[in-house]
């Protein structure tokens, strides 16, 4: 599943900049601070940027979060930034591909805990007739042997991770509190790089607006992304990323105003320039945003919400 959906621009969109200074090669160990190492997978794509950032927590005994997607070498890599420590804890923060699958080939050669997020879910039931398009993109293999909801941690030496719970990327997303560096481990909620793309019916854009209200209450002074380098100022960017959210949705009350009344006919009039494969994907974000605004009462639509559905102002 794509986690991000690039904008057409270099920088920023109106409100929100974004830094795709990003010069990382995959498969080397780079210390980032005295308690984390990144290794970054080779599966780059317009969605998924550089590669998926596998993280190492701590020394000697450590964590490894968000082990990626299951290719040999990027296990290798791991492995390889390790040799010499102990793996305690193999930390995954949600179920797409690119995420989670590498996890089991890691316990079989660590015999570390896989612990996280639960299973795959979806944000909301199928409606009749609705096919799941990002059925693909989940890891639904994916069974954790400790399951970490909000507040439950893993510890080592010297290192401390809180599970933060976030949905709305997906139902399941979970991000990781690293206290000793005042760190947020926010994997596909919040990318310095990108938004994150938020899908039905496995993402949901109320829950993902509540989580991001939830990180604007919280101290990290730092993130580290899913994708990309670290969000350096993250409660500025996370206000940014809030209003950037808000902006687009009045920009698609807009467009239902102007006339527009299918998903096809919105996208290309406020993603002007995108392109042509990160269609689907802002097609998939604004039927997040009418989902979110039918439920609110503030767009209507001639049964529940679909992609192929039809939209007014209520």
């Amino acid at each position: 599943m794509p986690a991000g959906c690039r904008p057409s621009s270099r920088a920023m969109t109106a409100d929100l900049a974004f830094d795709l200074d990003f010069p990382v090669g995959a498969g080397a160990c780079v210390e980032l601070s005295p308690l984390v190492r990144r290794v970054v997978a080779g599966n780059p794509s317009p969605y998924t940027f550089k590669g998926t950032n596998s993280y190492i927590v701590g020394r000697d005994k450590v964590a490894i979060l968000d082990p990626g997607p299951d290719l040999p070498e990027h296990v290798d890599a791991l492995l390889d930034a390790v040799r010499g420590e102990t793996v305690t804890h193999i930390v995954v923060s949600h179920t797409h591909r690119d995420h989670s699958p590498a996890s089991r080939a890691l316990k079989a050669a660590t015999g570390a805990q896989i612990v996280g997020c639960g299973v795959h879910r979806s944000a909301r039931p199928l409606a009749e007739g609705e096919i799941n398009l990002l059925e693909a993109s989940a890891d639904a293999e994916y069974r954790p042997d400790l399951e970490l909801a909000e507040g439950h941690a893993v510890e080592g030496p010297g290192w401390r991770l809180g599970a933060v719970e976030t949905p709305g990327h997906m139902a399941n997303h979970v991000c990781f509190a690293l206290p000793q560096e005042r760190a947020l481990f926010s994997a596909d909620h919040v990318m310095a790089w990108s938004t994150s793309i938020v899908a039905p019916p496995d993402g949901s854009m109320s829950d993902f607006m509540a989580s991001l209200e939830k990180l604007r209450g919280r101290e990290e002074a730092v993130y580290w992304p899913g994708h990309g380098g670290p969000v350096k100022d993250p409660q500025r960017f996370v206000r940014a990323l809030a209003h950037h959210r808000r902006q687009r949705e009045t920009s698609i009350l807009n467009r239902l105003a102007a006339g527009d009344r299918k998903i096809g006919e919105i996208v290309p009039a406020i993603y002007q320039g995108l392109a042509p494969p990160l269609r689907g994907a802002a097609g998939l974000s604004v039927f997040a945003h009418l989902e979110d605004l039918v439920a609110r009462g503030v767009v209507a639509s001639d049964g529940p919400p679909t992609l192929t559905g039809e939209y007014r102002l209520a």
